[in-house]
């Protein structure tokens, strides 16, 4: 995205005057992809884990594009360098535009999807606002929740958080890494192209953006055309490659059943009916332009592997088998190993894994169009400027807590209030983050960081229990006797 991205700005600059900064790690690896823009860009080398060169990219900058960050795969495999990186990285910008005093920069975040965790069937679509339910190992997912709450309630005068989807782009039909089965079949994503995601960075810069887009939340989407469930998208991914159908180079119970995130979006046009950066191009279209694509010149050989790919899918049968069983993030690796926690999280229990049918048996259908709105405690249809403090105390009373603050402005949204939550933790936000963004208790929140001592794992059942706003998303998905009590570690060594 960050690449696509500059690319765009690099091509409007002489049309609105942009002069660009770039924060990029030393090395080898960057040098290659700078050197294109190397003579067009003023070029930071430094670390957004140091608050030193975040400050040498803020200081007299008019807006701040923070789209850097650990992301999966990688940060399935670091999770104490994804912590570092994403959570320290937005304190540092925080600090560092907080520092600039009266000439604060905008600040622009991209956040996620996997922020909202699990979105299964029936409650595949959905919205900002909604209940913030991070899937359990997914120390990514969880960073970018914190890293959200720590940009978007600080003094920053003007910010927005973009959440960001899967992005297409063509180093995609590469990937080939055992997290490609957590992926439940019957999940969906609303996918964004990263042509489209590189023009929405460039027109959030661009001098007509109006005043009140920002300090909001919105997702990122390409659109009805990219609402795909996973088999759909796998089928489209398959053939772009000349690989045979999922039917014939996977097993059905390979894929998780849950614990995955992605959803539909409700909301999904607003950004396009602001910023206009969606291409619009069919999306069978754009698999196919993937295909073809230069950066990828093995996909050109695979053009002469195609007719043998398909006459032995078993070969390619067996290499995905192989994946399936990698060590620590292999789904059949948990199986053989008996894995309770990582067999509950992902599938429930081990009788649900073995009764997965077959792909013959299985639904591959599209998913409903026909969405379930989940209500976010409050009456939406009301006047932001005629909010009073009565609407805060029903919407923390739909939260299962308290809204303890004595006094507010009316139409105050930006102000922090004191909320206290079911389990009595008192805590400070903005009415935004809360009812906007679908933030709560930092408190009740997991914080899977092992090495320090206030480590809390995942705990949804419990969260359920006592707060209405969030078991409208847990309890139509899970059975009450689950333990859903997570080791808040994903695997013994950290990196």
């Amino acid at each position: 995205m960050g690449q696509a991205g500059l690319k765009e700005l690099l091509s409007h600059s002489a049309e609105y005057g942009y002069r660009i900064r770039v924060l990029a790690l030393p090395g080898r690896a960057e040098d290659r992809r700078l050197r294109p823009f190397r003579d067009k860009v003023d070029i930071i080398r430094g670390d957004l884990r140091c608050y030193a060169d975040v400050l040498k990219g803020v200081e007299g900058s008019d807006i701040v594009l923070h789209v850097g960050g650990m992301v999966s795969p990688k940060a399935d495999y670091k999770p104490r360098t994804t912590w570092e990186t994403n959570i320290g990285a937005a304190r540092n910008i925080r600090d560092a535009v907080l520092a600039q005093g009266e000439r604060q920069p905008r600040v622009v975040y991209i956040g996620s999807v996997a922020q909202m965790g699990d979105r299964r069937e029936p409650l595949h679509w959905g919205r900002t606002g909604d209940p913030i339910c991070v899937s359990a190992y997914d120390h990514y997912g969880v960073t970018k929740v914190i890293a959200e709450r720590i940009l978007t309630d600080s003094r920053i005068k003007k910010w927005v958080s973009l959440r960001q989807s899967g992005i297409l782009y063509p180093a995609i039909l590469k990937n080939y890494d055992p997290i490609m089965f957590h992926v439940p079949i019957r999940g969906v994503l609303e996918w964004a192209t990263v042509e489209d995601s590189g023009r929405l960075l460039e027109r959030v810069c661009r001098p007509d953006v109006p005043e009140d887009f920002w300090n909001r939340f919105y997702n990122i989407g390409s659109g009805a055309e990219y609402r795909l469930s996973n088999y759909e998208f796998e089928c489209l991914l398959l053939d772009a490659i000349g690989c045979p159908p999922p039917e014939k180079i996977f097993r059905a119970r390979w894929f998780t059943t849950r614990n995955f995130h992605g959803m539909w979006y409700l909301d999904g046009d607003r950004l396009e009916e602001i910023l206009h950066f969606r291409e619009n191009l069919p999306v069978k279209e754009y698999f196919a332009r993937m295909s073809r694509s230069p950066q990828l010149p093995f996909v050109l050989k695979l053009s002469r592997m195609t007719r043998a790919a398909r006459l032995f899918p078993h070969v390619v049968f067996l290499a995905m088998r192989l994946m399936a069983g990698y060590p620590v993030h292999g789904t059949q690796t948990w199986i053989r190993r008996g894995d309770r926690k990582r067999i509950a999280a992902y599938y429930g229990t081990l009788e649900a894994y073995k009764a997965i049918p077959e792909w013959k048996d299985s639904d591959l259908s599209h998913p409903s169009e026909e969405p379930v709105i989940l209500s976010h405690g409050y009456n939406e249809s009301k006047p932001m400027e005629e909010f009073t403090l009565e609407d805060m105390r029903e919407a923390a009373a739909f939260r299962g807590g308290k809204c303890v603050s004595e006094s507010m402005v009316r139409g105050d949204w930006d102000t922090p209030l004191r909320w206290e939550c079911a389990e009595g933790h008192v805590f400070e936000a903005s009415p935004r983050q809360v009812l906007l963004g679908g933030h709560w208790c930092p408190e009740c929140f997991p914080y899977p960081y092992s090495w320090e001592k206030d480590a809390r794992p995942w705990k949804n059942d419990a969260e359920a229990r006592r707060n209405p706003f969030f078991a409208q998303i847990w309890a139509p998905l899970h059975s009450p006797e689950e333990d859903n009590v997570y080791d808040p570690r994903i695997f013994d060594g950290w990196e």
